[in-house]
């Protein structure tokens, strides 16, 4: 038996360059790191190298990786979490998406813009996270128990005296949840503004 030595260097390529992008996520403690990223990469490379050579006669090699496309949606489905009226993990979802094409592309043996596509990905994560870390806005949930309802309106009217910008506010059963908007920069010192505000009551903030 033949060692194909080309088509293992397109799947190892491709491992590498999915895990390059799993290695930015991981560091930024995101839902999927460097395996994840590594084996969506390596497999979907092996799928398009499958699509082309393990079938004689003729067929048409792009439906596999049409599949794969849409098949990956599954798993990007997987790491999106909605949680607390707070929606996480699109980013990494749209990673492993990413991971799936550039681990096509070293399958069909472009690797010139499967290095490109991977490059191009890490500079656009990177650079975004140093930019919203600078001028980006972050909204987070603040949930305070208590059973009077005119307190937490009252608490409310607070937030906004202290300067305070919250976006909308719900009572049920007893509990309020706050959406609060604040610089990036200047999220610590919000959250320790609403902790000192809210030091008598069950508080929870996301």
């Amino acid at each position: 038996m033949t060692i194909e030595w080309n088509l293992i260097l397109r799947i190892f390529v491709a491992g590498i360059l999915g895990g390059l992008i799993g290695f930015e996520r991981e560091i930024r403690a995101k839902e999927a790191g460097v395996r994840t990223h590594f084996i969506v990469a390596l497999g979907s490379a092996l799928f398009m190298i499958i699509s082309q050579f393990a079938f004689t006669g003729q067929f048409d090699h792009a439906r596999v990786a049409a599949q794969v496309v849409s098949g990956i949606g599954f798993i990007g489905a997987g790491v999106i979490i909605f949680q607390k009226n707070v929606v996480r993990g699109i980013t990494t979802a749209a990673g492993l998406w990413v991971a799936a094409a550039i681990g096509l592309a070293c399958g069909s043996g472009m690797f010139a813009i499967a290095i490109a596509a991977t490059l191009m990905t890490i500079i656009c994560l990177e650079t975004m996270h140093f930019v919203t870390r600078k001028i980006g806005e972050k909204i987070f949930s603040v949930s305070v128990k208590e059973e009077d309802p005119e307190v937490l309106v009252s608490l409310a009217e607070t937030f906004k005296k202290e300067g305070v910008d919250v976006e909308s506010m719900s009572i049920t059963d007893g509990k309020a949840v706050f959406q609060v908007r604040s610089h990036q920069k200047d999220y610590l010192s919000i959250v320790k503004k609403i902790l000192a505000l809210t030091k008598d009551f069950k508080v929870e903030i996301v």
